[in-house]
C-alpha cells in the first residue's frame, strides 16, 4: 500500500473518490511540498491558497487564490501586489516619505514570490493552504527593506562568522470578551478580560479558556507548528505562548501564522485576541526572543563544563551596547514604551544578568542549552524586525570582541550604572537613526525607511486626542 505524504487530520472527513470510482481519503497536515499541494487539490481537499505578504507591523497581507489558479500561474511565476504593503502605517494610509513608492511614483506594484518552503495548511482556515511571500522588484532583486529580507541580511553577516541562530520565541497577548469596536472599548461599557483575577501559572481555568487552549494548541499542531507550552499569565486574561527552538527565519514565519491563529480562533469563541504592548494603563505583553549559536552543529554559547563562553559574553556585550540604538526594530510605536511601565519584568535598564528577569539581557539554561533571551521587545514587535536587532548586536559584539559589563546580581530596575532603555519613540528614532552600529549593520536605505515608519507614529500621536486626555482635562482645563 503506497504510504500517503503526510496526515491530514484536522480534516478527518474529507475524501476523494479514487480513478476506480470507490472513495479513498488521503490525508495532509501541517507543511507541505508543492507536489503535496497538487494531490490536494486534485482530490478536491484544498480549494483556496492564501499568498501571504509579511509587511512592516508584522501582519499577513496579501490575496487569496483558487487553489488550481495558483497552482497554474502563481506558485512559479510568482504575483503583483500594490508596493505600498511595504511602504505604509498600520491603518494601510498611502503615505508620503518613503523612497520604495508613493504618490509620486504613483504607488507602483511590486513583484511577490512564493517561498514554496513555508507552504502548510491553516486548520482554522477550511481547505485552505497558507504560503508566504518575498518582494521582489522589476529585475527580480529582493527588496531590501522587507522584513524577511532584512533579517535574512542580518542572518548572512553572522554566518560570516561561521554562525547560526536558532530561536524560539515567547510572546504574550490579551484575551477579552467579546468583539472589540472602537465606540464601545474597553472597560466599563466595553470589552472586559477573559479572566477577572491573576492566573499566573494556573491550571484551573474557566471552561471557556480551556476550550479556546485546546483548540488553539490543536489548530496549531495542525499547522506543523506544536506549541512547547501555553500558561496564564500575572494580567487578568493574559496569555503567554512559547515555541520549541528552531531556525530564526522559520521561528519568524511561525509567529507570524500563529498570530492569525490565534486571532481567528479567539473572534470564533466570542473572544477578542489583542497583541498591543500596552493595551490598558498598567499592563504589558512582551515579545521575548531566546537565541542560541551554533557552528557546525556545536553550541557556541556555553563553554564545555556549561559556563557562559567568550563568545557568548561578546554577544551579550553587543546585545547592550547595540539595542538602546536599534529601538524601532523591537518597539515600533508610541504604545510600545508604555509596556515598559505596565509590565511587572519589562527591563527599563540596558542590563544582564544569569536568569535575572528584570535585566534586558538574561542569560538562561543550563549546559549545552544555555541561551540569551532579549526581553525589550513589545508584544507588538514585528517578530523579523526584532530578531533582526538582536542578531545585528551579537554580531557588532563578536566581530569587536567586546566585554560585557559587570553582571547584574540583584534588582536590574536599580541599576543605575546601566544605560536607560530609550523610553520614548522619540528618543529611540534619534539614536536609531544617529547610532554608527545601527548603519553599519542596516545601511542607509533600511535605517531611513524604518525611521519614517516610526515617524509616521510620532506624528499621529501628536495630532490625536486621546480619551485619556479628554477623560483628564475636559472639564478641569
Amino acid at each position: 500500500m503506497a504510504t500517503t505524504p503526510r496526515s491530514f487530520s484536522q480534516l478527518p472527513r474529507l475524501s476523494a473518490p479514487s480513478a476506480a470510482g470507490t472513495r479513498r481519503r488521503r490525508a495532509f497536515t501541517g507543511k507541505l511540498e508543492l507536489s503535496d499541494l497538487r494531490d490536494a487539490v486534485d482530490m478536491d481537499l484544498v480549494d483556496t491558497v492564501v499568498l501571504a505578504l509579511p509587511n512592516l507591523q508584522g501582519q499577513l497581507k496579501g490575496k487569496r487564490y483558487g487553489a488550481r489558479h495558483f497552482l497554474d500561474k502563481v506558485a512559479l511565476d510568482g504575483a503583483d501586489m500594490c508596493a505600498y504593503l511595504l511602504a505604509t502605517d498600520v491603518e494601510m494610509s498611502p503615505r508620503h516619505g518613503f523612497d520604495l513608492t508613493s504618490w509620486d511614483s504613483g504607488f507602483e506594484d511590486t513583484g511577490v514570490v512564493p517561498d514554496l518552503a513555508t507552504l502548510r495548511l491553516v486548520p482554522w482556515m477550511p481547505r485552505t493552504v497558507l504560503v508566504l511571500g518575498d518582494a521582489v522588484d522589476a529585475a527580480d532583486a529582493p527588496v531590501g527593506v522587507a522584513p524577511r529580507q532584512v533579517l535574512r541580511s542580518q542572518l548572512t553577516r553572522l554566518a560570516a562568522h561561521g554562525l547560526h541562530a536558532q530561536v524560539g520565541l515567547e510572546t504574550e497577548f490579551l484575551l477579552y470578551q467579546g468583539a472589540y469596536t472602537p465606540i464601545a472599548g474597553i472597560g466599563p461599557g466595553g470589552l472586559v478580560p477573559a479572566a477577572d483575577v491573576n492566573l499566573d501559572y494556573a491550571l484551573d481555568h474557566a471552561p471557556g479558556l480551556d476550550r479556546y487552549f485546546r483548540r488553539l494548541q490543536a489548530a496549531l499542531a495542525g499547522a506543523g507548528m506544536p506549541v512547547e507550552a501555553v500558561k496564564t499569565e500575572g494580567a487578568p486574561g493574559q496569555v503567554e505562548v512559547t515555541f520549541p527552538h528552531s531556525g530564526a527565519l522559520s521561528a519568524c514565519d511561525q509567529h507570524l501564522v500563529f498570530k492569525h491563529a490565534a486571532r481567528t480562533l479567539a473572534a470564533r469563541a466570542g473572544m477578542t485576541a489583542t497583541f498591543m504592548a500596552a493595551p490598558e494603563t498598567g499592563i504589558g505583553s512582551g515579545l521575548h526572543l531566546h537565541l542560541s549559536l551554533t557552528r557546525s552543529g556545536t553550541p557556541m554559547l556555553p563553554t564545555p563544563d556549561g559556563e557562559l563562553s567568550t563568545m557568548g559574553k561578546s554577544a551579550v556585550a553587543g546585545l547592550l551596547e547595540a539595542l538602546p540604538g536599534l529601538a524601532p526594530l523591537y518597539a515600533p510605536n508610541v504604545n510600545s514604551y508604555k509596556r515598559y511601565l505596565g509590565e511587572a519584568f519589562a527591563p527599563t535598564r540596558m542590563a544582564w544578568g544569569f536568569d535575572n528577569r528584570t535585566c534586558a539581557v538574561r542569560v538562561v539554561g543550563h549546559g549545552e542549552g544555555l541561551h540569551v533571551e532579549v526581553r525589550v521587545g513589545g508584544a507588538d514587535a514585528n517578530p523579523y524586525l526584532a530578531l533582526s536587532a538582536a542578531v545585528a548586536g551579537i554580531v557588532h559584539g563578536i566581530s569587536h570582541d567586546l566585554v560585557p559589563p559587570r553582571q547584574c546580581v540583584s534588582n536590574a530596575f536599580e541599576a543605575s550604572e546601566a544605560p536607560l532603555v530609550p523610553l520614548t519613540l522619540e528618543q529611540a528614532r534619534s539614536a536609531f537613526r544617529h547610532s554608527p552600529i545601527t548603519r553599519e549593520a542596516f545601511g542607509e536605505e533600511v535605517v531611513e525607511h524604518y525611521a519614517q515608519l516610526a515617524q509616521i507614529e510620532i506624528d499621529h500621536q501628536r495630532h490625536t486626542v486621546t480619551d485619556a486626555e479628554q477623560h483628564r482635562w475636559f472639564t478641569r482645563a
